[in-house]
């Protein structure tokens, strides 16, 4: 897989947003969304980062690790699929004026193997794209979900969200075909 390159110091990655050029994470993530016949693959989050939250797998970047080798790895270590064709879809910088700064990726499959399992990280389920119970997911989640299935499959899109004590406050959206040839 080709890979988003986190081998640089992380201190040194910087993006631009719409409110704060050279902006700079802290922490880089992953989801992983498995689509098939209508259904998408949702967990409920047990452990860790979103825990009692619904979403997709994925978790943190190790050293060295591409975007979609993490939301591969990620996933397979939550629910036990191994996904085979993902796709990076989505790139999300959460600016948060008084806390921390994540840039998230969405990232798509429609084929996997493997046995879905319940780990003591997720307990997962299957959900029909119309039935998304976005009332127990991240509140921001409701208005990026929907956009990664609108997608051109050449295009990867890239949004900037704005917080102010973890409250939203903004949010904009841009299309980069140039992004999805770094993942």
């Amino acid at each position: 897989m080709r890979g988003y390159d986190v081998r640089m110091s992380i201190t040194t990655l910087t993006r631009n947003t719409i409110w704060q050029p050279d902006w700079q994470p802290e922490f880089i993530g992953t989801l992983l969304f498995i689509v098939q016949d209508g259904q998408i693959l949702l967990i409920h989050k047990k452990t860790g980062h979103g825990a009692g939250k619904i979403n997709g797998p994925g978790g943190k970047l190790q050293s060295r690790e591409s975007v979609l080798a993490c939301a591969v790895r990620e996933t397979e270590e939550e629910v036990g699929l191994t996904a085979l064709d993902a796709k990076c879809v989505l790139e999300m910088r959460f600016v948060e004026q008084d806390g921390q700064q994540w840039l998230g990726f969405a990232c798509l499959a429609t084929q996997y193997v493997g046995e879905l399992v319940e780990t003591l990280e997720a307990k997962p389920f299957w959900c029909a794209i119309d039935a998304i119970p976005y009332e127990h997911m991240w509140p921001v989640d409701e208005i990026w979900l929907p956009e990664i299935f609108r997608n051109e499959p050449a295009t990867t899109r890239v949004v900037d969200f704005l917080f102010r004590a973890g409250l939203l406050v903004d949010w904009r959206w841009r299309t980069s075909a140039s992004i999805a040839s770094t993942f």
